[in-house]
């Protein structure tokens, strides 16, 4: 006679609301933990766009369409009043960064440029491969987790919004980001493996209290690209961006985990960035951009925003934590 199988529980990790850091977020936490969204209130004009009150209330208020909180009501998603909300953060961070980068028309330009290897720079993976400490790169790993413990993700939005070869290359980029169909491969999976290889809370959004306005901004322009299908284009721009310059950057840090004599974990999720990633360039560029923008060209200026504003938010997070590292201080909050 056969033994029956053993049944697993089944397990899904929903993070705990975090601590707020100005009005705005408060009245997230309040509404999110009390189920009362009347008598939300509105956003100041004077509020700073890249603050951490706004990032943090828009952070969370994303965080809906993924996991959600524990004890949170999953109905919230669709709150006529938190979509009011989300909306008025959204318009001050969107009317900030229009005004911030310099708008564009060409993204095979756009993605030439890119594509130029640099012989020198000043951003976290230069200065890891070659100088930096074990324990500022794992400040950075815990920055960067708030994206890659959702890799992938955020972006997957626009598939629905895609038609004909750049949904189908679009599709075979992200199947390589979900493991290739083997859950071990999950990009995301990858990440947690490097971060308890470091000795760091794998946990998702472990370190959401712990994190800068500027690096929630930089996860908080993907969803705002990858929830609204009139920004599609700036959505597909914004991961094009991400693949092309990926692995030289990649390269980069398997060499400074190398020298600092980093646990294999750690180098193997960008070793393995460094190849896949520069497959996944030629994709993006020709098979996901081309079509696009020739199916619709009037979405060449959304895909070259995309583009641009990826570099603008991520460089000034990435000085946030030099100039930190400078200092001899922690990146991360208290």
């Amino acid at each position: 006679m056969t033994a029956a199988p053993t049944e697993i529980a089944p397990t899904f990790s929903a993070p705990t609301l975090p601590a707020a850091s100005g009005p705005l977020s408060q009245a997230v936490v309040t509404a999110l933990s009390t189920g009362r969204t009347d008598g939300l209130p509105g956003v100041p004009a004077d509020t700073d766009p890249l603050g951490r009150d706004l990032q943090l209330a828009l952070y969370m208020l994303y965080e809906l369409h993924y996991r959600g909180f524990v004890g949170v009501d999953a109905d919230l998603e669709w709150d006529p009043e938190l979509l009011r909300l989300r909306r008025a953060l959204e318009s001050l961070f969107l009317d900030h960064l229009r005004g911030a980068v310099e708008p564009g028309e060409d993204p095979v330009a756009e993605m030439d440029a890119l594509s130029v290897e640099a012989t020198s720079g000043t951003g976290p993976s230069w200065y890891f491969k070659d100088e930096g400490t074990w324990d500022q790169l794992r400040e950075y790993f815990a920055h960067r987790s708030l994206y890659h413990l959702k890799e992938g993700d955020p972006h997957a939005f626009a598939i629905p919004r895609l038609q004909g070869q750049a949904k189908a290359s679009f599709v075979a980029v992200e199947f390589d980001e979900f493991g290739g169909g083997r859950g071990e491969r999950v990009h995301q999976q990858l990440w947690a493996d490097l971060m308890r290889a470091a000795e760091l809370d794998p946990t998702y959004l472990g370190y959401l209290d712990r994190v800068s306005a500027a690096t929630l901004s930089t996860v908080n322009l993907m969803s705002l690209f990858g929830l609204h299908r009139s920004l599609r284009g700036a959505a597909i721009g914004h991961f094009a961006a991400i693949e092309i310059t990926s692995s030289p950057g990649s390269a980069r840090l398997v060499a400074g985990l190398r020298r600092m004599g980093a646990p294999e974990e750690c180098v193997h999720f960008y070793a393995e960035h460094v190849e896949a990633d520069a497959v996944h360039e030629q994709v993006m560029r020709h098979d996901v951009v081309g079509d696009l923008v020739d199916r619709e060209p009037h979405l060449a200026a959304d895909v070259v925003f995309g583009m641009r504003t990826l570099d603008y938010l991520d460089e000034l997070a990435a000085d946030e934590m030099l100039a930190a590292w400078g200092r001899g201080d922690s990146s991360l909050l208290p």
